[in-house]
């Protein structure tokens, strides 16, 4: 198994709570992987932990077989880990073109290199890479307006295209699909699976399951900080403990449309 990223044995604690207690899963590379469980149970702490936003009480990360569990947030990006946020993040006063842009900076190693995703060259790499990742999203007609003007599920796909500008081996979306209605959860969907087919690897935290069903190939639960159940879509949907957790009832998680 060609395995991307492997999480061993995570735990993390705030004061006296522990949020993530001994959770391990790997992914494969390539692959769309869920992370899912009810609220409070951990999975935005876990991306967390992953992107360096907060440090790990103990255990281990892995990224293509390096260890970046205690290595600086922006020293991950450049080792491949790129994300999305659960609330929008871009800047709401910057065009879509240069909000792409500003995703770029990972690849800029040098003080030179840094100011041109700022826009202080109007025609340059960055700028044409950046359009044409506006073009791949469908997006193109998008590059110089402003984004607070922007419908939030184009806002949505710019984020993840800017997430993108980064070259990530691993991409992961926190509730991509939230707030979006079923158009724009489709054309959502739609570009992230050109995103896989382009070698990316997915890791999604969503509580729309049918989004998680059509999209993911594997699903990792989480409940109360620790892992209950690792399979396929299917097998979580019948998974009685899983039902329970997200339920609390033996109801299908299918039955009950976006579980909670």
């Amino acid at each position: 198994m060609d395995v991307v990223l492997r999480v061993s044995r995570l735990d993390k604690s705030f004061g006296g709570l522990k949020v993530v207690d001994n959770v391990s899963f790997d992914v494969t590379r390539g692959s769309r992987t869920a992370l899912i469980g009810p609220n409070g149970a951990g999975k935005t702490t876990v991306f967390n932990l992953m992107t360096g936003v907060y440090p790990i009480d103990h255990g281990a990360i892995e990224l293509d077989g390096r260890d970046i569990t205690r290595i600086p947030a922006r020293d991950r990006v450049a080792a491949g880990v790129s994300r999305s946020f659960q609330n929008i993040r871009l800047m709401p006063h910057l065009s879509t073109l240069e909000n792409v842009m500003l995703g770029q900076h990972a690849q800029a190693r040098s003080i030179r290199a840094q100011l041109f995703p700022l826009g202080f060259a109007r025609i340059n790499k960055w700028a044409e890479q950046a359009r044409e990742a506006l073009a791949k999203a469908r997006l193109e007609e998008y590059p110089g307006q402003v984004v607070a003007d922007l419908p939030y599920g184009i806002q949505k796909r710019i984020e993840v295209v800017r997430a993108l500008m980064a070259k990530p081996k691993l991409l992961l979306l926190d509730e991509p699909a939230a707030g979006l209605n079923h158009q724009e959860t489709g054309e959502l969907q739609k570009l992230l699976r050109e995103v896989s087919e382009r070698g990316v690897t997915l890791l999604v935290v969503e509580h729309d399951m049918h989004f998680v069903r059509t999209l993911c190939e594997r699903v990792v639960v989480l409940n109360f900080g620790r892992k209950i159940f690792e399979g396929t879509p299917a097998e979580v949907n019948a998974d009685p403990a899983v039902r329970e957790a997200y339920l609390g009832s033996n109801q299908s998680m299918g039955e009950a449309g976006h579980a909670a």
